[in-house]
């Protein structure tokens, strides 16, 4: 077995504990007030998967059938997702977005994204992003299996 160099234990280190933070903070800048963080991480599945079971959604989200089914409630009493009848099994529901649903989700990308691009453009020279974005493509390799 290969010894793991100091160099890569501690860019594992540092890598995880940046992307921590810096998906707090990105979550942070649109975060909604009325939307807890597990209504908010549904809203933006129901948005990725397009019209799926609350049980295809609790298996995606990695939480119990009964919490999906709780924050889809809290998402549908604010208008922001609907259920219709699954066409292939009438005993489940499909649950999708709403307009209303559909323009927070995408508000919400809209300010991480601007946010984000804001600050790269503030705290950063060309010559540092042009340095960020071909780091960017080195960590690309690690998120391939």
């Amino acid at each position: 077995m290969v010894e793991i160099s100091d160099s890569a234990t501690r860019a594992a280190r540092d890598l995880r504990v940046m992307f921590s933070r810096m998906r707090r903070r990105i979550r942070e800048v649109a975060q909604d007030a009325d939307l807890t963080p597990s209504q908010e991480s549904a809203l933006t599945l129901v948005s990725k998967h397009g019209a799926a079971t609350a049980s295809a959604l609790a298996s995606a989200e990695g939480v119990r059938p009964q919490s999906m089914a709780a924050t889809l409630a809290a998402l549908d009493q604010q208008g922001l997702i609907r259920r219709s009848p699954d066409p292939t099994d009438g005993r489940r529901q499909l649950v999708t977005l709403t307009e209303a649903g559909q323009a927070r989700v995408e508000g919400n990308r809209q300010a991480r994204d601007e946010w984000l691009a804001r600050a790269f453009q503030d705290r950063y020279t060309e010559d540092e992003r042009r340095t960020l974005l071909t780091a960017i493509e080195l960590l690309e390799r690690l998120s391939r299996p």
